[in-house]
């Protein structure tokens, strides 16, 4: 069976770029009848928070996701610490002593003279000796993968055919000086232990994609099939920053966005696929091809978001929000729902009209003017006697007109105003059933 992973750090909340990242793994993966396994990467003792893995576990929650598995990296010290002996012995992995401060003198040494900044790979002319008197000095080695030269080559699911040249690729560090292992290993060793069949991830990972087959190979596992896929970034152009809570999920639902909608845009967005509304998961699922992202970077912008996220919700049954209603106190069943939803930017503004509705207009709400006195007098008059249903509006409205001779929006504008206190919302017809006629009597009479 296919599998495929997520592979947040718990450094931060996840933002919208991590969801694009998140929902092609989870939707390729219910697409194909497919594993789809969380991987927490929390393996940075200084940075990693409860409060984030929480936050990352309530963000899949949210989106409707539920992985198959869960993993953390801080309960596989074991298995990173095999897969390194194996490969110290085996001569692929070797200590290198150079401060930080000393690599980026020989970065620029190298550029000055038209090199390419690849590490030398100094650490392997150490003799016996040179390594004991640098440990003797206090200097504490870090550990270097030993790439293996020649071309690494793979057909990426978003990108094509890619292919690098070992030779131009630094040996990259897979073990701190303090003895903490690298993600470019860790998630090596465990895609490889998990059984890992596909990846997808930012293009920012494609060279490390190219040290990675390598490591695999070095471990004697089949790699995975790569998918790099374009990145999102701010309205700006500037990438999108966990530290900075840019567009994170947590934001975005306090304020009300949709989840399907935060789906459907960070799935769409950037995509031979027009970004539109979408019912369920599974139809999004079935509208995900990795070849037909694009390649160049994809601007979020939060007015499409927010206007994607009301068409969402315009469209969504009443049996798919009724228990988000209920916990807003919005009573009232299909019928309410059926009367509000399409004048609602956020689900939370059903609270606003329920309360509209059923229970006294607040001192500050907008009178009808002066010179609609008479025609409201009117409506006063003829107002119809129980039982009400969505007839009524037009019954009782005709009777104004025609008492008046008031029409069109000199007719309705007053009368809405009166019953809601506001210039705008959703159809009278249907709403007017919820107000009663004890309201509107007294509404009327303000």
């Amino acid at each position: 069976m296919a599998v495929y992973r997520f592979a947040p750090s718990p450094t931060g909340f996840l933002h919208l770029g991590n969801a694009r990242t998140l929902l092609l793994n989870a939707l390729m993966a219910r697409k194909q009848a497919a594993r789809f396994v969380l991987r927490l990467d929390d393996t940075d003792r200084a940075r990693v928070s409860e409060e984030y893995v929480d936050g990352i576990r309530q963000d899949l929650a949210w989106l409707g996701l539920t992985p198959d598995a869960e993993v953390r990296q801080s309960d596989r010290d074991d298995a990173y610490a095999a897969a390194f002996d194996r490969l110290v012995a085996e001569g692929r992995v070797y200590p290198a002593y150079e401060s930080e401060p000393e690599l980026e003198l020989a970065r620029k040494l190298a550029r000055a003279s038209g090199r390419p900044p690849v590490y030398d790979r100094a650490a392997l002319r150490l003799t016996a000796e040179r390594r004991a008197a640098l440990e003797a000095e206090g200097r504490r080695p870090h550990w270097r993968f030993r790439l293996s030269g020649g071309r690494v080559e793979w057909p990426d699911g978003v990108r094509g055919a890619q292919g690098f040249d070992l030779s131009s690729l630094s040996d990259p560090v897979v073990r701190r000086d303090d003895g903490s292992f690298l993600y470019v290993f860790t998630s090596v060793v465990d895609d490889a232990g998990i059984g890992v069949t596909a990846v997808v991830r930012g293009e920012d990972h494609v060279t490390n994609t190219a040290a990675q087959i390598d490591m695999f190979a070095a471990l004697g596992a089949p790699p995975p099939a790569f998918a790099h896929h374009n990145l999102l970034t701010s309205a700006d152009g500037a990438g999108l920053s966990k530290r900075e809570g840019s567009l994170s999920l947590r934001t975005l639902r306090e304020q009300g966005i949709e989840p399907l909608a935060v789906a459907a845009y960070a799935v769409l967005i950037g995509s031979a696929e027009a970004v539109r509304p979408v019912s369920s998961l599974d139809e999004l699922a079935g509208l995900v091809e990795l070849s037909r992202l694009s390649r160049a970077p994809a601007r979020v912008d939060m007015e499409e978001l927010a206007a994607l996220s009301a068409k969402t919700l315009h469209a969504l049954p009443h049996d798919a929000v009724a228990d988000r209603l209920g916990a807003l106190g919005v009573e009232g069943g299909p019928a309410f729902w059926e009367a509000v939803r399409g004048n609602l930017a956020t689900l939370g503004e059903a609270a606003d009209w329920w309360r509209i509705a059923t229970r006294p207009l607040k001192p500050e709400a907008a009178r009808p003017a002066p010179e609609d006195a008479r025609l409201v007098a009117e409506a006063l008059a003829l107002l119809p006697t129980e039982p009400w249903d969505e007839t009524t509006w037009k019954a009782w409205t005709s009777a104004v007109s025609a008492a008046t001779g008031a029409k069109g929006r000199a007719l309705f504008a007053p009368l809405r105003i009166a019953l809601t206190g506001e210039p705008h919302g959703p159809e009278l017809a249907k709403l007017l059933p919820f107000i009663g006629r004890a309201r509107a009597l007294e509404r009327l009479s303000r």
